[in-house]
């Protein structure tokens, strides 16, 4: 037996093909055919794949089938156990897996993005941030942060020495800045070298020594803007937070807008030389032109439009704003609607959670992957 994709569905209207590939990027649906070599065969198929709630054409020596990528895999598992000693079956599920595998390449680590999302924490060693300014501006403090967020699961660890929060910034120099964060990065490599260290800076200053030192991921909001950022990136193994903003404009058709963003900022890092496995995308919600208002929310929402991308999507929305404009929440209280927000991106795509709370994002991650798990056969 094998299993194939069908990734042309022949003689479909354009409305079909429309939906058809919607389907396929936006839900992650795989529309596939079990090649079965007889009728009692195909009869097994077609009752074992009624345990994933599938959409099942039962045919003549084989069964059409419609599954998410969650599924997928645990199907395949599933599948593999069942029928172990049929080789094909289980070259042909591989193959399959392999070609929805996304990988995200940062510095020391290649993320299976795919197998595992990514919980990327945030330590700001500012005295000025939106959330946590001033916290962390002592090395004990510090120290303490991270030693925590570590123990709670952090993946990545964040070093931000530059607020960029909406409203307006004091810009600050890279000399200052890389005062604030070069403790932070050598704590890190000192104590904790199986995380992985990001900072977050758009100057060039200060992307060239923290690549000097050796971390492992640049987060620039200004997206990679200039062409010396994008040969620095190219003669490094770093990976890149590529970032969408439009505080500067307001669109016609968002969506389709970003997506234009999107596609001409990938091919113009693709065209320096980098490649695009290292590269994540992020949305850029709170860097809209009204802060807090509706493009922040379309974005929340459009989050899975840019699955074709075939990039990591960053979920970055922790503890923001919209907490206060919608339900006139302080800081400090904003933890659940972002948890809730975080649900909806993290269903729809987001796969790497950039965050204050890790703790509350690792128990997040776990039940909603649970959940999209949750079918049972008995025995």
């Amino acid at each position: 037996m094998k299993i194939v994709e069908n990734t042309n569905i022949a003689n479909l209207s354009p409305l079909a093909s429309a939906i058809y590939d919607k389907l396929a990027h936006n839900q992650q649906m795989l529309f596939l055919t079990w090649e079965c070599k007889d009728d009692e065969l195909t009869n097994q198929v077609a009752h074992f794949l009624n345990h994933f709630d599938a959409a099942i054409a039962h045919l003549k020596g084989k069964v059409e089938f419609m599954l998410p990528l969650t599924a997928f895999h645990l199907m395949a598992h599933r599948a593999t156990s069942k029928w172990p000693a049929d080789e094909e079956l289980c070259r042909s599920l591989a193959k399959i897996a392999a070609n929805h595998t996304v990988y995200w390449r940062a510095g020391r680590f290649d993320f299976n993005v795919s197998a595992k999302p990514i919980i990327y924490g945030i330590m700001n060693i500012t005295p000025d941030s939106f959330y946590d300014g001033g916290r962390y501006n002592t090395p004990e403090a510090m120290r303490e942060h991270i030693r925590q967020m570590v123990a709670a699961g952090a993946d990545v660890i964040e070093v931000n020495g530059q607020t960029t929060k909406p409203g307006g910034f004091k810009e600050v120099s890279p000399e200052e800045e890389l005062a604030r964060i070069v403790p932070g990065i050598k704590m890190l490599q000192e104590d904790f070298p199986n995380v992985a260290i990001a900072v977050d800076t758009y100057k060039l200053p200060v992307m060239e020594r923290v690549l000097e030192m050796g971390v492992d991921i640049i987060n620039d909001v200004r997206a990679f803007d200039d062409q010396r950022k994008l040969l620095l990136l190219k003669n490094s193994r770093a990976g890149l937070v590529t970032m969408h903003s439009s505080r500067d404009r307001e669109y016609g058709n968002l969506t389709v807008e970003m997506k234009h963003f999107f596609e001409h900022n990938l091919a113009k890092i693709s065209e320096a030389g980098i490649n695009l496995d290292r590269v994540i995308i992020d949305e850029g919600i709170g860097y809209s032109k009204v802060a807090d208002g509706e493009q922040d929310y379309a974005m929340m929402r459009n989050i899975d439009e840019f699955r074709y991308l075939n990039r990591p999507i960053m979920v970055a929305i922790s503890r923001k704003g919209f907490g206060k404009k919608l339900f006139d929440l302080p800081k400090d209280e904003r933890l659940p609607v972002t948890l809730i927000a975080e649900t909806y991106m993290y269903l729809h795509g987001g796969r790497v959670l950039r965050v204050h709370d890790i703790e509350e994002t690792r128990q997040l991650v776990k039940m909603i992957d649970t959940i999209t798990a949750g079918y049972w056969q008995r025995g």
